[in-house]
């Protein structure tokens, strides 16, 4: 599992995924959650950025340090998976705890961030009477003690009926919880403050706020957006954890805000994306969503869905018939990008060079010698390549 130990010695659990030249983006997860709260996220994004999802201390996998867990020390977290990972610039998002930690990250180490997105969030989380009954219910009964209050307020009540697996899997995670950790966040959020300096935050800004989000209400996302300038508010209709109650809207809105945009989630696209990658290689469909722009876009949808989701998931054909066909198809028309990209795959995925030999022999009947002699050619530099 991949660790960075800080300066105090706690080790941080992070998970890296996409390119790695691609511009990192940084999500960091709310009090009693973890780094899977992010997974809608990381999956439409990570095809274009490098994804960078950790556990804050006290959290998940990573380490559980006894006492107060200092604002400054959990941003200081951020900066040192960042320097791990040789990244000297980087996106940020976080949720909650996680968009406070944010906003420290804005003030002092402006210098690293190359957007920011604070999402349910607030520059304090007041009144402090509250941190206290909580915490007295979590000593006195351990997690279990407080998750139906919390769970009531992560989500909407149409949610908890609407996706009860969802709210099952958040239950799981904060009811493992070390009390520990909890305890020493909350302690933490019972006093922070950091509202007058929020004016010194100068990275693009983009705050979220849930509609129905009790912890920290849209006002509290205004009184942020008043004291960043050039800052963009968006509320959606969710309650506190608005990224999991509403994946794609939020989705959509991040990556609209970071300059790209999301690949569809219906059941054809992904279908389609999933048969194409086994198809071709995740190399190369990764290359081609790296490749992808608004210009492109539909084109790019319309052949994940009707030729990789529709065609290629058919039945009827074995797998080897049905690359065959397509590499007589591109010989005969002279589709030799196509070509060359069918054959690479159907090579790497164990199709005989006495197969690939028997089809050119039927093209030169049926197609031509042309076309024939000219697959030959190509297939040839491909095969004493793979020697």
């Amino acid at each position: 599992m991949p660790f960075v130990t800080q300066s105090d010695d706690c080790r941080i659990f992070y998970r890296a995924e996409g390119p790695t030249d691609a511009p990192a983006i940084i999500f960091s997860n709310s009090l009693g959650c973890d780094h899977l709260m992010w997974q809608a996220q990381a999956e439409a994004l990570k095809h274009r950025f490098r994804v960078v999802r950790y556990d804050q201390r006290g959290h998940g996998a990573s380490d559980v340090p006894d006492g107060v867990y200092p604002l400054e020390r959990l941003g200081a977290d951020v900066v040192g998976i960042a320097d791990h990972l040789g990244l000297q610039a980087f996106h940020f998002c976080g949720l909650s705890m996680g968009g406070l930690t944010g906003q420290w990250l804005g003030i002092n180490a402006g210098g690293r961030l190359t957007t920011l997105t604070l999402a349910d969030t607030s520059p304090h989380f007041r009144p402090p009477e509250m941190w206290d009954e909580r915490m007295d219910l979590i000593r006195q009964g351990g997690m279990a003690a407080i998750s139906d209050m919390v769970l009531g307020r992560f989500f909407t009540e149409s949610f908890h009926q609407s996706d009860p697996g969802t709210v099952s899997d958040f239950r799981n995670v904060l009811e493992q919880m070390n009390p520990t950790g909890y305890l020493g966040c909350s302690a933490m959020l019972k006093q922070a403050d950091t509202f007058n300096d929020l004016k010194k935050i100068t990275t693009p800004t983009l705050i979220v706020s849930g509609r129905h989000d009790q912890s920290t209400p849209p006002e509290r996302g205004e009184m942020i957006a008043a004291e960043i300038a050039g800052s963009v508010h968006v509320v959606l209709d969710a309650a506190h954890i608005s990224n999991a109650e509403r994946p794609n809207d939020f989705t959509r809105t991040l990556a609209g805000f970071l300059g790209t945009d999301t690949l569809p989630s219906d059941h054809r696209f992904t279908s389609g994306m999933k048969r194409r990658r086994a198809a071709l290689g995740d190399d190369y469909v990764d290359a081609s969503i790296r490749n992808r722009t608004e210009f492109n876009a539909e084109f790019q949808d319309m052949i994940t869905r009707g030729a990789w989701g529709e065609i290629w998931t058919r039945p009827g054909l074995d797998e080897t018939t049905r690359r065959m066909l397509v590499l007589a198809i591109c010989a005969s028309l002279s589709r030799w990008e196509e070509f060359d990209l069918h054959l690479a795959a159907a090579l790497r995925t164990g199709v005989s060079r006495d197969t690939v030999r028997e089809v050119l022999m039927q093209t030169a009947i049926y197609a031509g010698v042309p076309a024939a002699n000219t697959a030959f050619a190509r297939a040839g530099k491909q095969l004493k390549s793979e020697a």
